[in-house]
C-alpha cells in the first residue's frame, strides 16, 4: 500500500510539473509573431537604429569577403548554378549575378558565417546578422521596400532568435549537438521576411509554424574541419524566407511551434525556460547586447586574445623568448576552443584554426593581432605551427564566474623566468566595449577593399549606414 501511495504522489508531481510547465509555454507563439507583425520603425529609439546599421555594415563587409576569399564558396556557387537557381531576381554581396530568392539568401548566409567574423550575443551564444540579414535582403529585393522597412524587419529577427536561444538554455542545446545560431535563426529569418511581406500576426505565426520543421544545425562540423557550420545558417536564411512566403499564400503551419507538446522548446532542450523568450518585449532590446568581433575567430577566443595583446604591448615580449603559456576559458568556451587540446594544438584547415585557442594565441603572440589574411598566412607556418604546443588551455574560475553574462578569459606568458598574467571580464566589440564607427569602417574596408576597391567599399558603407533615408 505505502509503494502505491508513493507512486501516486510522484505521478500527482510529475503532472503538477508538466501543468505548470505548460502554462509558462502558454502563448508564446503568438506574442512573438505579434511583436513582429507590430513592429514600427517610427517606434524604435534611435539608438537601436543606429546600432543596427552598424551591425549590417558589419555583415555585409564578411558577405564581401567571404564571396571572394572563404574556401567554400566556389563549391556553394556552382552548385546553385547547377541548379539552375542563378540569373533570378535577387543580390549577393561582392558578385555580379543575379540569383533566385532562396538561392541569393542561402548564399549570403552562408558566406555571413564562412569567416567566423559575424556579430555575437554572449548570454545567448549565437550569432545574429548571417541568417536574418540574408533573407531579409532577398525579400527587400522582391518586395520593393523601403530602408526604414528593412531596418525594422532585422530588428524583429534580432530579437526573435536571440530570445529564442535564450529560452533554450544555450549550454543544454550546445550540449545535444545543436547549433543555436542555425535552429533560432530560421525562426528569425522567417520573421525579418514575413515582416517585409507584411504579414499580420496570424501570417507570421503560421511562418513560424512552418520553420518548425526546417530547425537544424549540427556541431559534428567540429571533429573534422567541415563547411557544414556555415551553410546551415545560410540554409537557416533560405528556408526562413521560404517559410514567410509558404505562409503568405496561405501553406498551413502548426499553431503552437514553441510551446507545443512537440514544439521547438520541448524537442530542442527539454529544460527550456519560456519566460525569456518573451521577458519585456519591445521594451528590453536584446538587439542591443549584440557584439562586434575584431577577430576572425570563434568568440570565446577574444577575451584571451586581448589579454595577449595587452601584455605583448606593455612589456614588448619576442615570441621567440616565449616558453609556456596558459589561457583560461568559461567550460563552454573550453569545450569549443580546447578539447581535444591535442587535435587544437594542431589545426590542419581553417575551421580548425577559427576554433583553436591554441592557433589563435600563436597569430596573436607572431602579429600582435589578427585578421583574415592571417589563416593563409600562418596555418601551414611551421614557426606558428610550434608556437601552438606551447599553448595549454584550461577551465578558468574567473572566467567561469563571468559566464554567460561575458565571454571572459585570462592570459598568462611564461618567458625569461617571468610570468606576465592578464584578465579581461569584457572582450572589445561587447555593448560594454563597442567599437566605434570608424573601427566598423576600418574593419569593413579591410574586408572589401580589395575586391570593391575604396571608392566601391566607400559606397557601399554609405549606403548602408543610411539606409533610413
Amino acid at each position: 500500500m505505502g509503494r502505491k501511495i508513493a507512486l501516486s504522489i510522484n505521478r500527482l508531481s510529475q503532472n503538477t510539473q508538466h501543468v505548470t510547465r505548460a502554462n509558462e509555454l502558454t502563448g508564446i507563439s503568438k506574442r512573438l509573431a505579434q511583436f513582429v507583425a507590430d513592429l514600427n520603425y517610427d517606434d524604435l529609439p534611435s539608438d537601436l537604429v543606429e546600432r543596427a546599421k552598424l551591425l549590417i555594415l558589419d555583415i555585409s563587409g564578411i558577405m564581401v569577403r567571404a564571396r571572394h576569399d572563404a574556401e567554400s564558396t566556389p563549391a556553394l556557387i556552382n552548385a546553385v548554378k547547377r541548379m539552375g537557381l542563378a540569373n533570378g531576381k535577387c543580390s549577393v554581396m561582392g558578385d555580379t549575378e543575379s540569383y533566385a530568392p532562396p538561392a541569393a539568401a542561402l548564399i549570403n548566409g552562408t558566406l555571413a558565417h564562412s569567416l567566423d567574423f559575424d556579430d555575437t550575443h554572449a548570454e545567448a551564444s549565437i550569432h545574429s546578422g548571417a541568417p536574418i540579414v540574408p533573407a531579409a535582403l532577398a525579400a527587400a529585393e522582391i518586395s520593393s521596400c523601403s530602408g526604414r522597412e528593412f531596418i525594422a524587419a532585422v530588428i524583429a529577427g534580432f530579437e526573435v532568435q536571440i530570445r529564442l536561444s535564450l529560452a533554450l538554455n544555450p549550454s543544454e542545446h550546445y550540449a545535444r549537438g545543436f547549433h543555436p545560431t542555425a535552429t533560432c535563426g530560421v525562426f528569425a529569418a522567417a520573421a525579418a521576411a514575413a515582416k517585409l511581406l507584411k504579414q499580420d500576426e496570424v501570417g507570421v505565426r503560421n511562418a513560424f509554424g512552418i520553420a518548425l520543421s526546417q530547425s537544424a544545425g549540427s556541431m559534428q562540423f567540429l571533429a573534422d574541419g567541415a563547411w557544414t557550420k556555415r551553410s546551415h545558417v545560410g540554409q537557416a536564411a533560405q528556408n526562413g524566407l521560404m517559410c514567410a512566403f509558404l505562409s503568405a499564400e496561405g501553406f498551413k503551419g502548426v499553431d503552437e511551434p514553441f510551446e507545443g507538446k512537440w514544439g521547438f522548446l520541448h524537442s530542442h532542450a527539454p529544460n527550456s525556460d519560456g519566460d525569456k523568450a518573451t521577458a519585456e518585449l519591445g521594451s528590453t532590446w536584446e538587439t542591443m547586447s549584440l557584439a562586434v568581433k575584431p577577430y576572425p575567430s570563434c568568440r570565446y577566443t577574444h577575451a584571451a586574445m586581448d589579454a595577449m595583446t595587452e601584455i605583448l604591448s606593455e612589456h614588448n615580449l619576442n615570441w621567440t623568448d616565449i616558453d609556456e603559456i596558459e589561457i583560461g576559458l568559461p567550460q563552454t568556451g573550453w569545450n569549443l576552443t580546447a578539447d581535444p587540446l591535442s587535435h587544437k594544438q594542431h589545426p590542419k584547415n581553417v575551421v580548425d584554426g577559427q576554433f583553436s585557442m591554441p592557433f589563435c594565441a600563436a597569430v596573436i603572440l607572431r602579429e600582435g593581432g589578427m585578421t583574415w589574411d592571417d589563416y593563409a598566412k600562418h596555418l601551414n607556418d611551421q614557426d606558428t605551427l610550434a608556437l601552438c604546443t606551447k599553448v595549454d588551455v584550461v577551465v578558468d574560475p574567473l572566467a567561469e564566474e563571468e559566464f554567460p553574462a561575458n565571454m571572459a578569459g585570462v592570459a598568462r606568458i611564461k618567458t625569461n623566468g617571468k610570468t606576465y598574467e592578464r584578465f579581461v571580464a569584457v572582450p572589445k566589440g561587447e555593448p560594454e566595449n563597442f567599437m566605434s564607427q570608424a573601427e566598423f569602417r576600418a574593419k569593413f574596408e579591410g574586408l572589401c577593399e580589395p575586391y570593391l576597391g575604396p571608392t566601391g567599399a566607400d559606397r557601399l558603407a554609405n549606403t548602408i549606414l543610411t539606409l533610413e533615408e
